[in-house]
């Protein structure tokens, strides 16, 4: 039986239409959006605006389970607006944005202060692709649990005590929610931590901001994963998606970035599914983690990765955002241990502990 404690999975709420209001200074992309949106017959566009003064009006006359907003506004932004509606009226937030740099750090910025997704500005309804993906993230955004995270100051992670024989890897995944997730979990691993190779589920051209903004954060050295690229110690490296997956492999005892080319059929590239399977002949060295997020991607890849000795984790319902890869994980029997997203960091570095005694005793 489900626990009502937790989110609702999603396939059972799919009969209330969920209520949206589209918060944007362009009558054009008002008018776009509400077209591509009430395409779906989940959804309801109930009110428009096109200033944060407006929306302020709006939303307390339509109570929306979920807001599009774009970043750029006149008067107050909407970087300055979400701040202050998180404070007061946390609710789910999609930032609707263009690609130049300055609106993917804001875009970032956003995500870190607790909007649920980020898409991409539409400049034509003839992509249908297009306008199903943002419809489908629009309504699972609806469908969402708004994190309000803590912002006490982070305790600095004791270092990382003895290295193992045999180098470990950490890889994460994660969907909707998953850039204040990561920023949380990161916080908490060890400068001189082993590698770790992330997926999130995210616009390319957003990826790069959330890289540099990571690299500015933490003390590992943050990037974007490059082909054959080795990996050591105190280095972080994002998935960037290009068209390609990316995967890991391991050879004279050394850590290697990997891309491939994605199957017809993927629903998701670049794919968690897709990083963790790239490690299964690998998974004695493995700690894998599952975060907040849409869909199944990763139960499978993290299943066979825990059959063949790899240590998993994942995220639980009360914390996630959206869960529905950490739930698909749990019922698939690929987590070993589920965890509020305040304890995963911690139970990371127990992990790659556990890993490290384990190494020596395969050496004994």
């Amino acid at each position: 039986m489900h626990n009502d404690a937790g989110p609702l999975p999603l396939q059972n709420i799919h009969y209330v239409k969920k209520k949206v209001v589209i918060v944007d200074d362009s009558r054009t992309i008002r008018g776009l959006l509400r077209i591509v949106l009430e395409q779906d017959s989940r959804l309801e566009v109930v009110g428009e605006a096109d200033s944060a003064a407006t929306a302020r009006e709006v939303i307390k006359q339509t109570d929306p389970d979920v807001i599009t907003l774009d970043i750029e506004m006149p008067g107050m932004n909407g970087l300055a607006f979400l701040e202050k509606l998180m404070l007061l009226h946390p609710m789910p937030v999609v930032m609707i944005s263009s690609t130049t740099q300055s609106n993917s750090e804001a875009t970032i910025t956003a995500l870190s202060l607790g909007a649920v997704d980020c898409i991409l500005k539409l400049t034509s309804a003839a992509d249908e692709g297009a306008c199903r993906e943002i419809s489908r993230r629009v309504f699972s955004a609806a469908c969402s649990t708004v994190q309000v995270l803590s912002k006490a100051p982070a305790i600095p992670p004791s270092p990382l005590s003895q290295k193992a024989k045999s180098m470990p890897i950490i890889l994460i995944g994660a969907s909707t929610g998953g850039v204040a997730a990561l920023e949380c979990v990161l916080a908490d691993l060890p400068a001189n931590g082993p590698p770790v190779v992330i997926v999130q589920h995210m616009p390319g051209a957003f990826l790069v901001s959330f890289s540099q903004k990571l690299n500015r954060q933490l003390p590992q050295d943050v990037a974007l994963a490059r082909e054959d690229e080795l990996l050591g110690y105190g280095q972080i490296r994002l998935a960037p998606g290009l068209g390609r997956h990316t995967g890991v492999n391991k050879s004279s005892g050394r850590w290697r970035c990997r891309f491939s080319t994605p199957s017809e059929g993927d629903l998701h590239c670049p794919s968690v599914d897709a990083l963790f399977q790239s490690a299964v002949p690998f998974s004695r060295d493995v700690v894998a983690v599952i975060l907040t997020g849409l869909g199944r991607d990763g139960a499978d890849g993290m299943l066979n990765l825990k059959q063949s000795g790899a240590l998993t984790l994942g995220q639980d319902a009360d914390s996630s955002v959206v869960y529905g890869m950490p739930r698909a994980a749990w019922e698939a029997g690929a987590v070993r241990e589920q965890l509020p997203l305040s304890q995963i960091g911690a139970a990371t570095n127990r992990a790659v502990e556990e890993h490290a005694k384990r190494s020596r005793g395969r050496d004994l």
